[in-house]
């Protein structure tokens, strides 16, 4: 009788530890939202747990850079960061292409402009020289323990300005002028962070030297 009394009590312990165990993957209102997200709460959980304001994840500071955009559909995230320590770097090669505005097209942007500066598609316009340039240094780069960087889009470097910048988040240096990956014909757009220009991205010439500022994306 002692023993059986003795296995009850066990197993009724297990059962109360069980119950007192935090399920961390469970959105907790009462930790940030870095923490929820540190945690392995989806995106998803937490938006839905804060009436859809994606504005609550901008400019936290996440798997390597400032959250700016959320994708409300599937979670995924992008995130930047300024990398003006390398200090101002070349276009590349000067020629003629047309590469999206929209938020989030900068991956296609790097890598089309990189296959450009491959191509010798510089007939019409100059050919830089060397492997030394934004776009390919970008791609070959290791950074805060990533190595899936690219130079975003213009409409990237808005939300960029909009969601962590203006809200006195992020570390984007106003002093310079950053490239964006956006380019029309042999127009590429660049985009300074001083609060006076607006945050609106403008032609620049492909033969100055500017920042970088990198971003990546964050499957969730």
């Amino acid at each position: 009788m002692k023993k059986l009394v003795i296995l009850v009590f066990g197993l009724s312990f297990l059962a109360c530890n069980e119950d007192d165990q935090v399920n961390l993957s469970l959105y907790n209102s009462n930790l940030s939202i870095i923490e929820n997200l540190s945690n392995g709460v989806s995106v998803l959980d937490i938006l839905n747990e804060n009436n859809n304001d994606s504005s609550l994840l901008y400019g936290l500071e996440y798997f390597g850079g400032y959250i700016f955009y959320v994708d409300e559909n599937d979670g995924s995230l992008i995130v930047a960061t300024d990398y003006s320590e390398i200090g101002d770097v070349a276009w590349g090669d000067v020629f003629s292409l047309d590469t999206s505005a929209e938020i989030g097209s900068g991956d296609q942007n790097t890598q089309d402009i990189v296959q450009g500066n491959l191509s010798d598609h510089s007939i019409d316009g100059f050919e830089f020289g060397s492997d030394n340039y934004a776009f390919k240094i970008v791609t070959e780069l290791e950074y805060n323990g990533y190595s899936d960087w690219f130079i975003p889009s213009s409409g990237s470097m808005a939300a960029i300005f909009d969601h962590v910048h203006s809200r006195g988040m992020g570390n984007f240096d106003e002093s310079l002028f950053y490239w964006s990956s956006t380019k029309q014909g042999y127009n590429p757009y660049v985009m300074a962070f001083n609060l006076d220009w607006g945050g609106d991205a403008f032609f620049g010439s492909c033969v100055d030297v500017n920042g970088l500022l990198i971003a990546r994306k964050v499957l969730n």
